[in-house]
């Protein structure tokens, strides 16, 4: 059975590299402080762990029990990017920076998506049984659609929960429900307090904007 999962990966490998190649181009295109593709291909975090995970996924696909984890965990420890082999993934996929980002095992990620640092699509909680144990094999994680972008520390939780095309999620949101395509969702801009180091007068300088 080992072999035969072997010969079988092996006739999957160009078809692999032919997605990396778009998940590269994608980066190129996303990040004007790349320089070439080699630059990306060697020293890019987000590329190393996506790589990871397209192997990955595929022997999971395969029916290779453990490995396509233990490869992931190895991508996580490495680069700090959490991406379960059991993700649904398409092409042209970039993660910029990429420290801190969480992709959860029942995300389905359409073309072209691109997420910076600290983004995490989780579950927004675990269905359970009426004896209390966790149900398995549900859809726990959200899905994002085409050419989506999320920007960094944003939370998108939930097994319902469907970004649609071309949307763009800001940074620090925290999103439990559907966004509707060409959407862009942002927090107010927060009020920020400046206290001046060099006092002026009894109280120093404080203003809010």
């Amino acid at each position: 059975m080992a072999q035969h999962k072997a010969i079988e990966m092996l006739r999957r490998v160009p078809d692999v590299r032919g997605v990396l190649e778009q998940d590269v181009q994608a980066a190129f295109e996303g990040d004007p402080a790349a320089k070439s593709f080699h630059e990306i291909i060697f020293c890019y975090p987000g590329l190393e762990a996506v790589s990871v995970y397209r192997l990955a996924h595929e022997l999971l696909l395969l029916g290779v029990p453990l490995i396509p984890r233990m490869m992931t965990e190895y991508a996580h420890s490495k680069t700090g990017i959490d991406l379960h082999p059991g993700a649904r993934i398409g092409p042209g996929f970039f993660i910029d920076h990429g420290t801190g980002v969480v992709i959860g095992e029942t995300c389905d990620i359409g073309k072209n998506v691109k997420l910076y640092q600290g983004v995490t699509l989780g579950a927004l909680s675990f269905p359970r049984d009426s004896a209390g144990a966790i149900i398995r094999g549900m859809k726990r994680h959200p899905t994002l659609e085409d050419d989506v972008v999320v920007y960094a520390n944003a939370t998108i939780l939930g097994g319902d929960t469907v970004i649609g095309k071309r949307a763009v999620i800001g940074s620090n949101v925290w999103i439990t429900r559907s966004v509707a395509p060409n959407t862009v969702v942002t927090l107010e801009a927060p009020s920020l307090r400046f206290r001046s180091p060099q006092p002026i007068g009894p109280a120093g300088l404080d203003y809010q904007i």
